[in-house]
């Protein structure tokens, strides 16, 4: 699966703690043979197989791993504690505990979206949606609901199950996969291989464009595959970014009522070989901003607007897991551009902005380390 390997030269400089010798050794061959990193890495923590992050006001970070745990941890102190009421997670094939994202009002409402997939009839599952309380003294979900469940297949992949909330915090987008049986992503009845617009309460938004048409009223735009992050820009465009079949990964500006073409048009071909047509002018779907033939495999999306990084403001950066990479993507209004590929020498699973400006990325695998990544001094 998918994103290409641009390639960039500069100079080095690596801190590591808490790091074995072999995992140290591959961090400094894939820096040697890139010709170096422009910011310092620094190994802040390790975790089973994690997934996704996100930081609390009170600069901790909350970690999903696939298996259904849900860490808290001290980045300062590297104390970890796993926080107990998380659901009964699926976790065959690409299934996890996903996405976890605090509410905008988490301050004074300490709730925390998160999403999972759920086994369900038989051999099917799905993605669910779902809200919970956190106690952060006793270190425990509470009144943990369900309040948007995706639609039940048999397949062991393509939830997405990604969480983004408008600008204006009125709104939650949140984003459903093929389930790897493509036709779904067109059919204006099933919320698969969709963008959905939901209220806070995971009802569908009033106002979404498609309704009036005869879709779910819960959808935004259509014709995905496997979306594995969003992220709204400063001017408030929604930014997307997913993983095609074989190559073909993609960065889209999602606009509402929009057909983006999978299964029709994509920019790779099947696993088999198969041709899919390219996405084309005049051909009724909308193209992505940036694609990458080879891939990459994205694995996370984060906006970066920091001054830590002054130079990379207004930027996505992009996480390669195949390609074990980390990607800075430029945006200028409604363009993209590529700009710089780095090889971590690690599969990379999610990238955050930090409270603090720094990125933040999580290392896929058994043992997938959290690192900070802060300017070279």
């Amino acid at each position: 699966m998918n994103l290409n390997m641009l390639g960039v030269a500069t100079t080095f400089s690596l801190t590591l703690l808490a790091l074995t010798a072999p995992a140290a050794a591959n961090a400094q061959a894939s820096a040697s043979a890139t010709g170096g990193l422009p910011f310092e890495v620094k190994p802040v923590g390790t975790f089973k197989n994690p997934w996704a992050l996100a930081f609390l006001p009170n600069g901790n970070v909350l970690v999903t791993q696939k298996e259904g745990a849900l860490i808290l941890f001290d980045p300062a102190t590297g104390t970890k504690r796993t926080v107990s009421g998380t659901p009964a997670v699926s976790s065959k094939g690409q299934g996890a505990l996903m996405d976890i994202v605090p509410a905008p009002d988490f301050a004074t409402s300490k709730l925390v979206y998160f999403s999972y997939s759920e086994a369900s009839t038989g051999a099917n599952s799905r993605v669910v949606l779902a809200t919970a309380t956190l106690d952060l003294a006793g270190g425990a979900l509470k009144d943990t609901k369900a309040i948007f469940r995706g639609q039940e297949a048999s397949t062991g992949g393509h939830y997405s199950g990604r969480i983004g909330f408008s600008p204006d915090g009125k709104y939650l987008f949140f984003t459903s996969g093929d389930r790897q049986l493509l036709e779904p992503a067109q059919d204006p009845k099933s919320t698969l291989g969709k963008v959905l617009r939901l209220n806070l309460d995971g009802t569908p938004a009033a106002g979404n464009p498609l309704a009036a048409k005869g879709f779910d009223a819960a959808i935004w735009s259509y014709g995905h595959r496997n979306l594995l992050g969003i992220a709204f820009d400063k001017q408030g465009r929604l930014w997307e970014m997913e993983m095609g079949p074989r190559h073909g990964d993609e960065i889209n500006l999602i606009k509402p009522g929009l057909n983006y073409g999978w299964p029709k048009v994509s920019n790779g071909s099947h696993y088999d070989g198969r041709d899919i047509p390219d996405h084309a002018p005049g051909d009724g779907f909308e193209a992505p901003k940036v694609s990458w033939n080879p891939a990459i495999s994205p694995g996370g999306l984060a906006y970066y607007d920091a001054d830590l990084f002054p130079k990379w403001k207004n930027s996505l950066f992009i996480t390669g897991l195949s390609g074990k990479s980390l990607d800075r993507i430029a945006l200028d209004g409604e363009n993209a551009t590529k700009k710089d590929h780095w090889d971590m020498g690690e599969r990379i699973r999610a990238v955050r902005t930090g409270p603090d400006g720094a990125l933040w990325l999580l290392e896929d695998g058994s043992s997938g380390r959290l690192l900070m990544l802060t300017p070279k001094k």
